[in-house]
C-alpha cells in the first residue's frame, strides 16, 4: 500500500508548527526541515511525532526542498509549508489518490487568507500549487519561488489547501524585506542587468495594473488597493536592491 512523507520547511515556527502538524496527521510521515531554529519549533515538532532534521537554508529554498526529498522515507511526498493547512476533504482526496494504479503528480487548489481581511482577488487571489507527487523523479529548481517539477504527468485536485499568508504587518514587512533580497542576490548572482526606467519605475507600474485591474483587486476595497500598491512596491524594491548591488560591482 502507497505511503507517504508530508514535507515541511520550519524555521522559528512555534506558533505555526502545531495546527500545520494537525493538518498532516493523515500522513504515514511529518517530515520537518528545520533552520536551526532558536525558539521552540523542533520540541514541539517532535513531541508530536514530526521526525525533525536540522539543515542550514542559507537563502536558498529549492535546495532546502531538494534535501527534504532525499530525507523522505515514502514512496509519495508532499510538500507544506508551516503557514498552510490541508482540510480535511483535502487529506480524504490525497489518501484516495495515492492509491491509484496510474500514478501522477498533482495541483492543489490554494485559498489565501490575510488575517483579520476577507481579500480574495489580486495577488491574495486563490491559486494552484504543484505539491503532491511521487518521490522519484522529483526535483525542485528556483531560489526565491522556486519550481518543483515531476517526470509523472499533471492533473487536479479539487478540495483546498489553506495559506494563512501574514498574522500583521510587521509579518508582512519582515517577509517582504527577507524576499526582496533574496531575489535581489538570485538577480545578480545570474549577471541579470537592471535599468532604472524600465524596472525601477515601469515595471512596479505594471505590477501595479495587473493585481489591481486585472486580477480584480479593486473588488476588495481598501485592503485590495493596499495589497496591490504593496506588491508595485515589493517589485520595486527587489530591483533598487539589485541595482545598488550592481552599483557595487561597477556594472552601473
Amino acid at each position: 500500500m502507497s505511503k507517504l512523507t508530508v514535507i515541511i520547511l520550519a524555521k522559528n515556527e512555534e506558533q505555526n508548527i502545531v495546527d500545520c502538524i494537525n493538518s498532516a496527521k493523515f500522513a504515514d510521515e511529518v517530515l520537518i526541515i528545520d533552520d536551526f531554529s532558536t525558539d521552540k519549533t523542533v520540541q514541539v515538532a517532535e513531541s508530536m511525532g514530526a521526525r525533525v532534521v536540522q539543515h542550514a537554508l542559507e537563502n536558498n529554498w529549492a535546495q532546502q526542498r531538494q534535501f527534504g526529498i532525499a530525507e523522505a522515507t515514502h514512496e509519495w511526498i508532499l510538500f507544506l509549508d508551516s503557514d498552510e493547512r490541508i482540510s480535511e476533504p483535502l487529506s480524504q482526496e490525497i489518501k484516495s489518490v495515492i492509491t491509484n494504479k496510474d500514478k501522477h503528480c498533482y495541483w492543489l487548489p490554494r485559498h489565501n487568507l490575510f488575517h483579520h481581511n476577507t481579500a480574495t482577488h489580486g495577488s491574495v487571489r486563490p491559486d494552484r500549487v504543484l505539491r503532491l507527487m511521487p518521490k522519484q523523479g522529483a526535483t525542485v529548481e528556483g531560489f526565491v519561488h522556486e519550481s518543483i517539477y515531476s517526470p509523472f504527468p499533471e492533473a487536479r485536485l479539487s478540495k483546498p489547501l489553506y495559506h494563512y499568508t501574514y498574522d500583521n504587518w510587521e509579518q508582512y514587512f519582515n517577509k517582504f524585506n527577507r524576499y526582496t533580497s533574496a531575489a535581489a542576490k538570485q538577480y545578480k548572482e545570474k549577471n541579470k542587468s537592471c535599468s532604472f526606467i524600465g524596472d525601477i519605475v515601469l515595471r512596479p507600474i505594471w505590477a501595479f495594473v495587473k493585481v489591481y485591474f486585472i486580477q480584480s483587486g479593486f473588488k476588495d476595497g481598501k485592503i485590495g488597493f493596499v495589497l496591490s500598491m504593496n506588491h508595485a512596491f515589493y517589485t520595486m524594491t527587489k530591483y533598487v536592491k539589485l541595482y545598488y548591488l550592481n552599483r557595487l560591482n561597477g556594472k552601473l
